[in-house]
């Protein structure tokens, strides 16, 4: 059986073109998000998928309407109450819908990671990553490969740039962090569509994102008393006001 798995987010998703709209979690944003991870499982059994087991992500849940939701997907519920769900070495291969840039992106549409009011860089040994990095090598874990992903420009240009081979989708392009140039949106669904179909296609020839271990993390805060908050953890080094690091020997052991 040739399973994928789809994990979703907000920020990247086709028609949202202004950071309020997500804050606030406008009724079109949902309707989006829907329509975007519909393409997406639609495409995977366009490609050869048996089963499709979805992930509402974004804020830890709570965004999807499931009355819009193809019927043909599993919905992970998350009965572990990890970030990851019920992934498992069962996957092929695993899609991340709706993805946004790290923090610090240029025009990265709403570009963080994990938390943009208190994280200013996420290291693994040494190099920046974001929420699709982790999102990869939590994945690893269970050697799944992120095969496809779709957001805006800024997020699919880091995705290639960690991950070879995987299928990408642009559906806008930020204009600033709380402004994006919108393409229209059934174009968009059509190359989610496809490049989820291609992704599906040839998920035994893309390889998991596996950073050496040990690893390094070390997180950059914005402010000092974020650091100290976090620096409660005794598995973890102080390097400076705002810097905190540890070693760890799981890609699922990615946070603080």
């Amino acid at each position: 059986m040739k399973k994928i798995y789809i994990h979703t987010d907000l920020e990247g998703i086709s028609g949202i073109d202004r950071g309020e709209m997500v804050e606030n979690s406008e009724r079109y944003c949902i309707e989006r998000l829907m329509a975007d991870t519909n393409a997406a499982i639609d495409g995977a059994f366009l490609g050869g998928a048996d089963h499709v087991t979805v992930l509402d992500s974004h804020g830890g849940g709570g965004n999807f309407d499931l009355s819009l939701l193809d019927k043909r997907a599993e919905v992970d519920t998350k009965p572990n109450k990890k970030w990851w769900g019920i992934i498992d070495e069962s996957y092929f291969g695993t899609f991340f819908i709706g993805a946004h840039g790290m923090a610090g992106t240029l025009n990265g549409f709403l570009d963080h990671t994990q938390s943009s009011a208190t994280i200013y860089n996420y290291y693994i040994n040494g190099r920046r990553l974001g929420e699709l990095g982790q999102w990869a090598m939590v994945c690893a874990h269970y050697d799944v490969p992120l095969i496809m992903m779709s957001g805006d420009t800024a997020a699919v240009n880091e995705a290639a740039q960690f991950f070879a081979g995987i299928e990408t989708a642009a559906v806008k392009t930020g204009i600033s962090r709380s402004r994006a140039k919108l393409i229209d949106i059934n174009k968009a669904e059509e190359l989610i569509r496809q490049a989820a179909k291609t992704a599906t296609e040839k998920s035994d020839r893309i390889k998991p994102f596996k950073p050496l271990i040990p690893m390094e993390i070390k997180i950059e805060f914005t402010r000092a008393d974020y650091c100290d908050n976090a620096s409660d953890n005794p598995a973890l080094e102080r390097l400076d006001a705002r810097t905190a690091r540890k070693i760890s020997q799981s890609y699922q052991d990615f946070w603080f």
